[in-house]
C-alpha cells in the first residue's frame, strides 16, 4: 500500500510540476497581457519537438535545450504581440473587444503553428530514452529522468516566482497588471511590458515542453489539450494568479494521478468535471480575487 501511494504522490507531483509550468505562462500572458491564448499549448509543443530532435539528430542533451527552447519560444511570442496582438489591443474600442479579437486571432495562430509542426517533423508520435536508470524510494521504483524533470520544474516555477516579486522589472509587470494606465503614467513602457509577458509566457511553455518530451511521447498536435488543462489550473489556482498557478498544478497532478491508477481513461474527464464544479462553486479559484 505504502509503494502505491508513494507512486501515485510522486506520479502526480510529476504531472503537477509540468501543468504548473504551462498554467504559470498563461496566467502571465492573460493576467497582464489580457491575451487568453488558445495557441499556448503550442510553444510546449515545438519546445518538445525541437528537443527531440536535437537530441536524435545531433546528441544535444535535453536539459542543455533549456537554454535553447526557451529562448527561442520568447522570442517568437515576444514578436507575435510586438506585431499581431499590439495591433488588435490599438485597434480595439475597448479591452473587452481586444479580448475576445485577440482569442480568436490565437485559434489562427494554434493551426498555423500546429501545420508548420506537422510539415517540418510530421505527424507521427515521437520519443527518445534519456536517464532510463531507476531509483528506488520506499520501495517504489521511478525512471531517474522522471525525477530531474520533477526538480527541474519545481526550481524554474520557483526562480520564475522570485523574478515576478523580488526584481524591477517583475514590478513593473505587476503594475501594468494592477493598472496599465497608472504604471503608464509611473514610467513604465506598457507596449514593452505587455510583448515581455507574451514571450515570458511562451518561454514557460516552451521549458515545460522540453521536460515533457523527457517522459512521454510527443507529436504535432498535442498543444491543444496542455491549452485545456493550462487553463483549468488557472480557473482552479485564481485567474492571473502566479503563486495560485503553481499550487493549482501540483493539485491538479495529484488528482490527475490518482484518476489515472484507478481509471486511466477518466483522467480529461476528470479535469472537465473539477472545472465546471469550479466555475459554479468558486470561480476565483484558490487565491483568486
Amino acid at each position: 500500500m505504502l509503494t502505491t501511494i508513494l507512486d501515485v504522490l510522486i506520479a502526480g507531483l510529476l504531472l503537477g510540476g509540468l501543468y504548473a509550468l504551462i498554467a504559470m505562462g498563461l496566467s502571465l500572458q492573460y493576467g497582464v497581457a489580457r491575451v487568453l491564448n488558445i495557441a499556448h499549448g503550442e510553444f510546449l509543443m515545438l519546445g518538445a519537438l525541437l528537443t527531440w530532435w536535437l537530441y536524435t539528430m545531433f546528441g544535444i542533451n535535453p536539459l542543455a535545450c533549456l537554454a535553447i527552447c526557451g529562448p527561442l519560444t520568447f522570442v517568437i511570442g515576444f514578436i507575435l504581440h510586438r506585431t499581431l496582438y499590439k495591433r488588435l489591443r490599438t485597434s480595439s474600442a475597448t479591452p473587452g473587444i481586444f479580448e475576445s479579437n485577440s482569442m480568436l486571432a490565437s485559434f489562427g495562430l494554434l493551426f498555423i503553428i500546429q501545420n508548420v509542426a506537422l510539415i517540418a517533423w510530421g505527424s507521427q508520435i515521437k520519443s527518445y530514452s534519456y536517464l532510463t536508470s531507476t531509483i528506488d524510494i520506499g520501495g517504489a521504483v521511478f525512471g531517474a529522468n522522471r525525477l530531474v524533470t520533477l526538480g527541474f520544474a519545481v526550481v524554474i516555477g520557483i526562480a520564475f516566482y522570485i523574478f515576478l516579486a523580488r526584481t524591477r522589472t517583475g514590478k513593473a509587470i505587476r503594475a501594468a497588471a494592477q493598472d496599465p494606465a497608472i504604471a503608464g503614467l509611473m514610467g513604465v513602457n506598457i507596449n514593452q511590458i505587455l510583448a515581455l509577458c507574451f514571450g515570458l509566457g511562451a518561454l514557460m511553455a516552451g521549458f515545460a515542453g522540453m521536460l515533457v518530451s523527457m517522459c512521454y511521447p510527443v507529436n504535432a498536435v498535442m498543444g491543444f489539450e496542455y491549452t485545456t488543462i493550462a487553463i483549468i489550473v488557472i480557473v482552479l489556482g485564481g485567474l492571473g494568479s502566479i503563486p495560485g498557478s503553481f499550487i493549482g498544478g501540483f493539485i491538479l497532478g495529484i488528482i490527475g494521478s490518482i484518476v489515472i491508477y484507478l481509471q486511466p481513461g477518466l483522467a480529461l474527464a476528470s479535469y472537465y468535471l473539477i472545472f465546471i464544479v469550479l466555475l459554479l462553486v468558486k470561480p476565483t479559484g484558490i487565491l483568486g480575487k
